[in-house]
């Protein structure tokens, strides 16, 4: 019997099963196709989602507006000052307001209390755009990339270097776990994920081949690791006085030449993006002027080298969202 998720809501990956997970990858690359071969696919049409944003993106956003017009439905976006979602309105009435009105219902925001509480009470699926524990629709992108470049994901090594407490960290993870491959997360010992999430993730590899390690040495992470992955320092909706705390902390653990001449011949850079690899934005500016630091968790040269495969994998984010939203609604 083949593998079916509709009328689910995709809150975290930890609520699905190796099979689900992959069935998700290998729809993401059969809407790949579709796409760049111009074959139209108007699967959904008639439907119609809403996109509720209390945390600003470019590639969620992006993604989800194209992905659901690609596939025939309406879109409506709701930015923080378009909605009363916890203001006027609590979360439960909102969710059960527009569960009547659409078909699909997106957030992106702050903690994943909210989404769960959204999809208990909408009648429809939720996807988690991102919140702060966790990014499950950025880990099926980051899949199809691995897949893409690989052609497998059991034994091979993932490498996440930096803040390994935060959303993509964490969710990589339990991605990792799931799909058998060694997860080890390289960064200060005060910057590792939480005992109970690590303790999950180490039961689910037990049963799939993979492996969940946390290190504060850098030669070990980046040791013949197949995948060097990071993420900017200072996530989204954090103060600006934790740069200087997270540059002090963080900077051993940039990801720079010397990190990919340890890491295996065909190994791969990702990056979940943006990304502070010069000084070309208001931040990196400010960074520059203020701590002497140019680039921050990766090196310009990595960013930009042969090995990096950050642009694949943001538009692997178009393709892998369009997935969920036509798995879980179909």
């Amino acid at each position: 019997m083949g593998v079916s998720i509709a009328g689910r809501s995709f809150l975290k990956l930890l609520d699905f099963s190796s099979d689900e997970i992959r069935y998700l990858i290998g729809l993401s690359a059969d809407f790949k196709r579709l796409k760049r071969s111009g074959v139209p696919h108007r699967w959904l049409e008639g439907k119609n989602i809403v996109l509720l944003f209390e945390k600003t993106s470019t590639r969620t956003r992006c993604s989800f507006e194209v992905g659901g017009m690609d596939l025939g439905m309406g879109v409506t976006y709701l930015d923080p000052g378009s909605s009363q979602m916890g203001m006027k309105e609590s979360i439960e009435d909102t969710a059960r307001v527009l569960g009547r009105i659409y078909d699909g219902i997106e957030y992106r925001g702050f903690d994943q209390a909210i989404v769960e509480e959204l999809a208990e009470k909408a009648g429809v699926p939720v996807w988690n755009g991102l919140t702060t524990q966790f990014h499950p629709t950025q880990m099926i992108a980051d899949m199809l990339t691995v897949r893409e470049r690989f052609g497998k994901f059991e034994g091979m090594k993932l490498t996440f270097f930096g803040d390994a407490r935060n959303n993509v960290a964490n969710s990589l993870m339990v991605v990792c776990a799931k799909l058998g491959m060694h997860f080890c997360a390289c960064g200060p010992k005060e910057n590792m994920p939480s005992e109970e999430l690590v303790s999950t993730c180490r039961s689910i590899a037990a049963k799939t081949g993979g492996s969940v390690t946390l290190t504060d040495s850098v030669s070990e992470g980046a040791q013949n690791a197949n995948v060097v992955y990071t993420d900017i320092w200072v996530s989204m909706g954090e103060p600006e006085e934790l740069w200087e705390e997270r540059i002090r902390l963080l900077s051993p653990y940039q990801v720079n030449a010397a990190v990919m001449e340890q890491a295996a011949e065909d190994a791969i850079f990702m990056h979940c993006l943006p990304s502070f690899h010069d000084t070309k934005t208001t931040i990196g500016t400010s960074i520059a002027q203020k701590y002497g630091i140019c680039e921050m968790e990766v090196t310009d040269e990595v960013f930009e080298s042969s090995r990096s495969v950050v642009f694949d994998e943001a538009e692997n984010r178009m393709h892998s969202i369009k997935a969920i939203m036509y798995a879980t609604l179909k």
